[in-house]
């Protein structure tokens, strides 16, 4: 596999981790957030308003890139950076995630999964090679392996089934992905196991043994509770190498990914700030505030004042509550841009205090925050 892709860990404070991933598009700074652009694009937002908040790598998606426009269309038009208009980096999931949302429509046996689009009802195959093949079409930086992602709770059977299968599609990845060695480029392997332990080290051992540039730590937030994800991070990561970044899939929560970070992880995504941005909910530094709440119709306050994006600064509750009780697409767009430029702040603030040795205080402190709530007196 390539050297030419590196990460380079400046720093640890406690299991928290201050480092930066190159690739052939730019550098990241981690702990890093990735903003969802399922489809090329980040839903509402233009790429020059993604990157505005701080964003220095999105996320796209091979299962429904391949349905819609195509992977093939996307090399002929340039590439998915090209085609979205994204010049940073990019990663993207393999679609094993979807592959599990799409049970009742799908076949999976040893050599990939059939499925039925959800789009028209036309059938795909989607193999480890064939996935891979997508990805490198797409030009992405960071390539993720085939997986079998399972719901939680699940027998350990079940789990076990799911988790050899994974190594055994981590493998046909590889040399897949070896076969089309791009110069750069990067390859992780997806950990896999439920939420037994035993069986998450002994996915994160066969992982490293066939060798990645980054390990992600996958199947998690798909029904356990919170402590539970938690567990399996912080049993899962030390197992990981401390040389490779750590991405942990679809997580979360301002809340998720500060005490993941405390557990050693280095990179997230998750559809939450956009989500919730169009459903009126607001991230900040006092907690989420939910601009739908007919308190809000006569605050003249902006969001906050002190948030370093100025849509949060500029714009008053009382207008961001009607823009959402009027359903217009203006809110949707704003308040998923300030819930992003959180997350990238966020993230900041703990790049920052590992790197002064003063994680835990921020933690504590941001806690506090959350904690505190949204109280401030009105003007």
């Amino acid at each position: 596999m390539s050297d030419s892709f590196s990460f380079t860990l400046h720093t640890t404070d406690g299991a928290a981790r201050r480092g930066e991933v190159v690739t052939p598009h730019g550098l990241v700074q981690t702990p890093a957030f990735m903003p969802v652009g399922t489809q090329a694009t980040v839903k509402g937002l233009a790429p020059e308003a993604v990157a505005a908040t701080g964003a220095e790598i999105v996320l796209g998606n091979t299962y429904h890139l391949m349905l819609r426009p195509g992977a093939e269309r996307i090399a002929a038009l340039g590439g998915l950076h090209t085609f979205m208009n994204w010049p940073k980096p990019i990663l993207t999931d393999s679609g094993g995630f979807q592959v599990m949302s799409l049970s009742s429509l799908r076949k999976l046996t040893e050599k990939g999964v059939t499925f039925k689009s959800h789009l028209d009802g036309a059938m795909y195959d989607l193999t480890p090679e064939r996935s891979i093949e997508i990805q490198a079409l797409l030009g992405t930086d960071i390539t993720m392996q085939l997986d079998e992602c399972l719901r939680l709770p699940a027998t350990r059977d079940e789990i076990e089934r799911a988790m050899q299968l994974s190594l055994r599609w981590g493998e046909r990845s590889k040399r897949a992905f070896e076969a089309r060695a791009r110069d750069g480029y990067a390859l992780f392997g997806i950990v896999q196991g439920g939420d037994d332990i035993a069986l998450r080290q002994a996915s994160a051992r066969g992982l490293t043994d066939i060798g990645f540039h980054g390990y992600a730590i996958g199947g998690l937030a798909v029904g356990e509770p919170q402590e539970v994800m938690l567990k399996v991070v912080e049993e899962t990561a030390p197992a990981l190498p401390a040389d490779r970044p750590r991405y942990l899939m679809g997580v979360g929560t301002p809340h998720d990914m500060l005490e993941a970070v405390a557990r050693g992880v280095d990179m997230f995504d998750c559809v939450m700030p956009t989500r919730n941005g169009r459903h009126g909910m607001a991230f900040t530094r006092r907690g989420p505030v939910n601009l739908s709440n007919a308190r809000h119709a006569d605050d003249p306050r902006p969001l906050d004042a002190d948030s370093v994006h100025p849509a949060a600064r500029i714009y008053s509750r009382a207008y961001l509550h009607h823009l959402t009780k009027a359903g217009e697409m203006l809110g949707q767009v704003l308040l998923s841009t300030i819930n992003i430029a959180y997350y990238q702040a966020l993230m900041a603030g703990m790049r920052e205090a590992i790197e002064a040795g003063r994680f835990a205080g921020f933690h504590q402190a941001t806690m506090a925050g959350w904690e505190q709530g949204d109280i401030s007196p009105r003007i």
